[in-house]
């Protein structure tokens, strides 16, 4: 990432960040399910600071995604997450595997710094 300077004042060094991306599918689509993974992920947010956001496929409902942004200490992360996953059963729940994908964050594109009245 580029450093702050005259011409790009708003860009401030961050340091490394990941962006996590769990896919699965679940048997059913049902409040139990929901109960347990939003559970699981509330859990994790305890332990880790990361908040995540559940998200179902728009025209697949019983394919769903965990999406963690932000992620500091990915060895930690990763950890909490396969306790918190073991710890509520979530695989129980399941129709096949959970599969994570991790990018490594980048800076936001800076269209403007200054915010117009």
């Amino acid at each position: 990432m580029a450093p702050a300077s005259a011409s790009h004042p708003c860009l401030i060094p961050l340091p490394e960040r990941r962006d996590y991306y769990v896919w699965y599918r679940v048997a059913s689509a049902d409040r139990d399910t929901e109960t347990a993974v939003r559970g699981m992920m509330a859990r994790l947010a305890c332990r880790s600071g990361v908040t995540g956001v559940l998200n179902r496929k728009a025209d697949e409902p019983r394919l769903w995604m965990e999406v963690y942004v932000g992620v500091t200490d990915a060895a930690t992360f990763e950890r909490r997450l396969a306790q918190v996953v073991d710890e509520f059963d979530v695989e129980m729940f399941l129709d096949g595997p959970r599969r994570t994908e991790c990018f490594l964050a980048d800076a936001p594109v800076i269209t403007a710094c200054a915010v117009e009245s």
